[in-house]
């Protein structure tokens, strides 16, 4: 009899054990399914995700931080825009810096004097966007059609170019604006690629299904756009 009970006692307890990391198991499936569910939102890029209502101050939107380059034959000629016809997207092509290292890098080019480049607007990884040039004048960015588009440079960290969340909402949205601002539709916007054969933006330029989901998280804010 005795050693029955203690049988007993001994499947009772294998039964508790069993059922403890049964629960166990699930708590640990039900957290992992949560972080990465959470994960996905966190990293979400689709319809609907981005907001379209735009704040202004004198027509410029408030995530823009104004930081014009001085006039000069390396950065910003003040020269102007025949009539928008394209916004161009770029990368920066160093990943890690921020879009004032880049802002800063133009305008010193007026004392090294080592090349002619420039963009109208810089995003950087944090979602802020810095203006250099005016949309009315010419960057020096892509060549021959320089006359005529809009470009906007985007720092990154990840070597295969890809876009923080806050950088690629801030591109959605900025884009969407100038389209509105000079009545153009997404098809409108455009690669450097697209214009030079250069691969940049070096991940939507390896990865055409992101670049034609860019595309259209712009189309969709643009129709959304609410500018304030």
């Amino acid at each position: 009899m005795a050693r029955h009970t203690m049988e007993r006692k001994n499947n009772k307890k294998k039964k508790i054990c069993t059922l403890g990391l049964l629960f166990l198991a699930v708590i640990l499936v039900l957290s992992f399914l949560l972080l990465s569910c959470q994960g996905r939102q966190d990293n979400l890029k689709g319809k609907g995700s981005i907001d379209s209502t735009i704040q202004t101050t004198d027509g410029v939107p408030d995530f823009i931080d104004v930081e014009l380059l001085s006039i000069s034959k390396y950065a910003r000629p003040g020269k102007l825009i025949n009539k928008v016809n394209d916004i161009v997207i770029h990368y920066t092509a160093n990943p890690g810096t921020s879009a004032m290292d880049n802002r800063n890098y133009f305008e010193n080019l007026k004392d090294t004097k080592e090349r002619k480049a420039s963009a109208h607007f810089i995003v950087d990884q944090d979602g802020s966007v810095v203006q250099c040039i005016p949309t009315k004048e010419i960057a020096y960015a892509v060549n021959n059609r320089n006359y005529d588009t809009i470009s906007i440079e985007c720092c990154y960290n990840n070597e295969d170019g890809s876009f923080e969340k806050a950088t690629y909402d801030s591109v959605v949205r900025l884009t969407a604006w100038l389209l509105q601002k000079n009545g153009l539709s997404a098809d409108h916007v455009i690669r450097h690629y697209d214009i030079t054969g250069k691969r940049c933006p070096l991940y939507y330029v390896e990865h055409e299904d992101e670049w034609k989901t860019l595309l259209n998280d712009i189309a969709d804010v643009k129709s959304r756009l609410d500018v304030r």
